[in-house]
């Protein structure tokens, strides 16, 4: 069973700064992409940012410049690091795994996250 675990969302002043966690457990042998989305009050799910293994990212337009994804491949852990928040980046962030490939299994797992609450705001 493949779960997903996510921290460090909470609750920050315009400007400021947070480091979000995925790590994700289970019979993992490998994961293609890893990522970030989030859902405003009364919006759509949205793309933050995405990751492959070798480290090739994709950003929405919203994010690039203050927000970073990276991973850590022998962890299964993907971290989003937000700079220069905003009252519009408020959000629940969603992690997501993506074409991954689970001991015993067949074909590709994907598994979305709990989401994580990050409240931008003075």
């Amino acid at each position: 069973q493949v779960q997903l675990v996510e921290s460090g969302g909470g609750l920050v002043q315009p400007g400021g700064s947070l480091r979000l966690s995925c790590a994700a457990s289970g019979n993992i042998f490998s994961i293609d992409t890893m990522g970030w989305y989030r859902q405003a009050p009364g919006k759509q799910r949205e793309l933050v940012a995405t990751i492959t293994t070798p480290g090739t990212t994709n950003y929405a337009d919203s994010v690039k410049g203050r927000f970073t994804i990276s991973r850590d491949n022998a962890k299964n852990t993907v971290y989003l690091q937000m700079n220069s928040l905003k009252p519009a980046d408020t959000a629940v962030y969603y992690c997501l795994i993506d074409r991954a490939i689970v001991r015993g299994a067949v074909g590709y797992l994907e598994r979305w996250g709990q989401g994580t609450l990050v409240t931008v705001s003075s």
